[in-house]
């Protein structure tokens, strides 16, 4: 069975809050899903299985960048393909809207993450320094350009 992407909106924002809650100690508010959803400052996308929110992905697409800002998988779907489900969802929507690279930072101690970030040619341009506030952790930035991409 192949599992379907797609487009996450304001009904599904308490799901989107329950699965950020299990994957991330820093994680977003009503108001921040709100607020991004009604102001189309980014996308978001899910998948779903047997009724519960999987995986989702948020992403914003300004001018010709895209960003991504947060991807989870709940912990009893990973390592399921669900992770690349979403990238590749949202890498064919970065080719329709005409982006032409995409940026991202992850946790330098997030070793699955940047296996499928790397598996997709996302390459590292830099680091943030004790980047994230709940772990005070160093974050990888990581690029990726769309004249590479192969649907």
């Amino acid at each position: 069975m192949k599992d379907e992407v797609v487009e996450l909106g304001e009904p599904d924002v308490r799901d989107l809050m329950e699965l950020e809650a299990l994957c991330f100690a820093y994680h977003w508010t009503r108001e921040q899903f709100l607020l991004g959803l009604e102001g189309e400052a980014f996308k978001v996308i899910g998948v779903r299985r047997d009724g519960v929110l999987a995986g989702y992905m948020a992403f914003s697409l300004i001018a010709d960048e895209m960003e991504v800002l947060n991807l989870a998988v709940h912990p009893d779907y990973r390592r399921q393909g669900l992770g690349e489900a979403l990238l590749s969802r949202s890498f064919e929507m970065c080719v329709a809207y005409g982006t032409s690279k995409s940026f991202l930072d992850v946790k330098v101690s997030n070793h699955p993450a940047l296996a499928l970030y790397r598996k997709f040619g996302y390459k590292k341009i830099g680091v943030r320094k004790k980047y994230y506030p709940d772990t005070r952790e160093d974050a990888l930035l990581l690029r990726y350009d769309f004249q590479q991409y192969e649907a």
